[in-house]
């Protein structure tokens, strides 16, 4: 569905956004891919390292409403990476969070009407189900923003859905990283902030197939949820250096022992597939005939139990230390 299309991407420069770049011109033969983001230098070392006259690169932030729906004239499908992620610097800096977050986010959905884009998918964070900080809460905001646009369309077959993931193992700003660097240093121990602490862990390019994926599945107004398996955050360190002692230093601000991607308060709206979850939309749209239980590409989901919760914490599906290094490795 991608060769001869544009597609843009928001925070393209991004861990996401180059490996979904890259993903896409290896696979198909688009007309362009439109790579939207704030930094210059990440783009001119972008345009370095890819050698595609497809991709085009557009200066601006998704808080300028007006550059991003010049940015998005004639594309087909857009994916919305841009956000400001890191927990701490939200909680600290939260309206700058919301500017992004939320307001960008607002601007997304608003020049995506103004141009007829086919599809839109937005990412999310298995922080924005029941959060407990200002990332998981705009993130949360976000989510509403773009299931809600689906009622803005009117007969126009423009669709809006959402896919939400856990941590992306080896991302810019991740706990894979920052081990490394401090293993590299010869660093004399590992902090870990808890010992219960546990996450959803998924690779870069398992989430880039994911949307691909689901640009094929969407109806509109779903969150798609991925089925994932989980890491305890000490395994991961006796991985990375087994020799190395740990040493625990308490949760960050904002931070949660475990991450939940279906909230069970959503169970009586989530459907399950084979390989993934769907949170349906909570609210009527104009379409009252569109379903969910059987997806663009024909699956078939069925509704989970009551009070179903997808919890890292509870996952049945643990990594242990060799399969942990062996996604590390191909991260």
């Amino acid at each position: 569905m991608f060769d001869g299309a544009s597609i843009l991407i928001t925070g393209g420069t991004g861990s996401f956004g180059r490996k979904y770049a890259a993903t896409l011109l290896q696979r198909y033969k688009p007309k362009r891919v439109i790579i939207y983001s704030r930094d210059e230098l990440k783009q001119s070392m972008m345009q370095q390292e890819f050698d595609s006259p497809a991709l085009r690169y557009f200066i601006g932030d998704v808080r300028d409403r007006d550059r991003l729906t010049m940015a998005m004239r004639g594309a087909d499908y857009v994916i919305h990476a841009a956000a400001l992620k890191q927990v701490p610097a939200a909680e600290y800096n939260p309206i700058e969070c919301i500017r992004t977050n939320i307001n960008g986010a607002e601007n997304v959905v608003n020049a995506a009407l103004a141009n007829d884009v086919k599809r839109v998918i937005a990412l999310s964070t298995d922080k924005a189900a029941n959060p407990i900080n200002l990332y998981g809460a705009t993130k949360l905001c976000s989510d509403k923003l773009f299931v809600a646009a689906n009622n803005l369309v009117g007969a126009r077959d423009i669709r809006f859905a959402v896919v939400r993931y856990g941590n992306v193992v080896g991302s810019r700003g991740s706990v894979v990283p920052f081990f490394r660097e401090r293993i590299d240093k010869g660093a004399d121990h590992l902090p870990v902030t808890d010992a219960r602490m546990t996450r959803f862990w998924i690779t870069l390019q398992q989430g880039v197939d994911f949307v691909l994926d689901n640009f094929q599945r969407m109806r509109g107004g779903e969150i798609f949820v991925p089925k994932l398996a989980s890491v305890r955050i000490v395994d991961l360190a006796k991985a990375m250096a087994p020799n190395l002692p740990i040493k625990y230093v308490g949760i960050r601000p904002g931070e949660k022992l475990h991450e939940v991607m279906c909230p069970g308060d959503d169970s009586h709206l989530t459907l399950e597939f084979d390989r993934h979850y769907v949170i349906t939309p909570s609210i009527q749209f104009y379409d009252e005939n569109r379903t969910y239980d059987v997806d663009g590409k024909g699956d078939k989901g069925a509704p989970v139990a009551e009070g179903f919760e997808y919890n890292s914490g509870t996952n049945p599906n643990f990594l242990d230390g060799a399969q942990i290094q062996s996604m590390n490795d191909a991260a």
